[in-house]
């Protein structure tokens, strides 16, 4: 977690403890003055009012306007939404990724239900309260724009009556050769799977074994680095064998086997070992046994900076890819995944391949951690950007329902996400499921199932050269 996110985090709970103390403070006077089963049932409606419409860790104020700028050359037009549709008021430019900037404002229900905005056939959800600039994402819907046919209609909220619409063309990057940066197991299917299910040379690096917070493994018996051990064995398996399922095989993944949460201090003190935190293990080649190249790491298995540079090196001279996946180092906030980014950078230095293109992805954000908000299955808007962000272009496939499925399939493999929710999770679901209508996957308990098999993966397109 990114230092600005931990003190968002630490500020939220230090204002929860503050509320739930004035809470206490009234609950007792209302038992000693009124009667101590008054003070109960409001305890109860209290908790359950929480958990159906204050649980959300959203960071910021939803009148806050999304600060977003295109880069120049980016096709941008007035529209009107009038009549429940969209108006263009030229010919629709040719581009393949499309966003409407537009200004939404709550109804009085959208404070209690989770706003949305259906377009055409797709649903697009925002926050509670939302009073401000927003993007919604019409790519894949340009045929019944350019007609004047996509509708258009919020629910429990209000739509300007006219918006800009923003247009940028990109090649088909999976026709390109490729390489996928994911700091940990599963980070790949959840930015990109059904990116790389359709790209032919695409290549996949893990750099960690992913062997931190074990504690379901506790259960089997096993000690704190038992678990973490293996945690750390199933995850790096996850690695090289789940990419299968999207038709990459084994000899284009490859598995670093270093360790969660220490790539920040391998990069800052580059010559200096940084073994696990859980299970104790301090040589990264135990996790590198079905590789299929030799690595400068698998020299000594030391679990340096040093190392896993120049590992990234070698493997971009090896695989040699035009376009690079990798963390978005301004919106995703794990320390992992700025770290992940940071020595791909560090290694192009290094190496005598240059990629041409990076292509930037989130999988987590410092303010919102129910982006993509909204259900399963529908398109995804652009996340919240409370300060301004390099000025990159947006890259927005479609996926279709065959491979939503299957993208679900992959992440029901990977051992990070499954098992079942607490009892205190599932309760908040069945309140959040009654009270405010919110619906969850079949596929998966986990809320990546929800949040990442969508209409739409999302990438910020960044030059690297050319």
């Amino acid at each position: 977690m990114s230092t600005r996110k931990q003190l968002l985090l630490s500020l939220h709970r230090r204002h929860r403890r503050f509320l739930l103390l004035c809470g206490a403070l009234l609950l007792a006077v209302i038992a000693i003055t009124v009667a101590w089963w008054w003070a109960a049932l409001l305890l109860l409606c209290g908790w359950i009012a929480h958990e159906a419409w204050f649980a959300d860790h959203l960071f910021y104020s939803p009148r806050t306007d999304y600060q977003y700028s295109f880069p120049d050359g980016t096709a941008q037009q007035a529209v009107s939404l009038s009549e429940g549709r969209v108006a263009l008021s030229a010919p629709l430019a040719r581009g393949d990724t499309l966003f409407l900037e537009l200004r939404l404002i709550s109804s009085w229900l959208g404070r209690w239900f989770d706003p949305h905005v259906l377009i055409g056939g797709d649903r697009q959800d925002f926050e509670r309260g939302v009073r401000g600039r927003r993007f919604l994402n019409l790519s894949g819907q340009e045929a019944a724009l350019a007609a004047g046919e996509l509708r258009i209609r919020g629910r429990h909220c209000h739509l300007s009556t006219s918006a800009t619409l923003h247009v940028m063309r990109n090649p088909d990057y999976a026709e390109r050769r490729m390489m996928i940066l994911a700091p940990h197991a599963d980070d790949a299917e959840l930015a990109a799977f059904g990116l790389y299910r359709r790209t032919a040379g695409v290549s996949i690096v893990t750099l960690t074994q992913g062997e931190t917070e074990a504690w379901s493994y506790r259960c089997l018996g096993l000690d704190v680095t038992a678990a973490a051990r293996l945690k750390g064995r199933l995850r790096s398996w996850d690695s090289m064998a789940i990419p299968l399922w999207g038709e990459v095989p084994q000899s284009r993944c490859v598995q670093l086997g270093y360790y969660c949460m220490q790539l920040q201090a391998m990069l800052a003190d580059p010559g200096a070992p940084f073994p696990s935190r859980e299970s104790g293990a301090t040589d990264v080649r135990e996790a590198r046994r079905h590789n299929p190249l030799r690595l400068p790491a698998d020299a000594d298995g030391l679990p340096c900076g040093a190392n896993l540079v120049a590992d990234l090196a070698v493997l971009l001279d090896h695989f040699r890819p035009q376009v690079v996946v990798t963390p978005h180092p301004q919106l995703d906030p794990h320390v992992d995944h700025v770290a992940a980014t940071q020595a791909l950078e560090l290694a192009m230095q290094q190496s005598a391949w240059q990629p041409e293109v990076a292509l930037l992805y989130a999988n987590h954000l410092h303010d919102n951690d129910r982006w993509p908000m909204g259900p399963v299955g529908h398109g995804v808007a652009l996340p919240p950007a409370l300060t301004p962000l390099p000025a990159d272009g947006l890259w927005s496939p479609l996926l279709s329902p065959a491979a939503q499925l299957d993208k679900a399939m992959a992440l029901a493999m990977q051992h990070d996400l499954q098992g079942g929710l607490r009892c205190k999770q599932r309760l908040r679901r069945h309140i959040q499921r009654v009270l405010v209508g919110r619906r969850w996957p079949a596929t998966g308990d986990s809320e990546f199932f929800r949040k990442s098999v969508r209409r739409h993966e999302i990438f910020w397109v960044r030059r690297l050269r050319g």
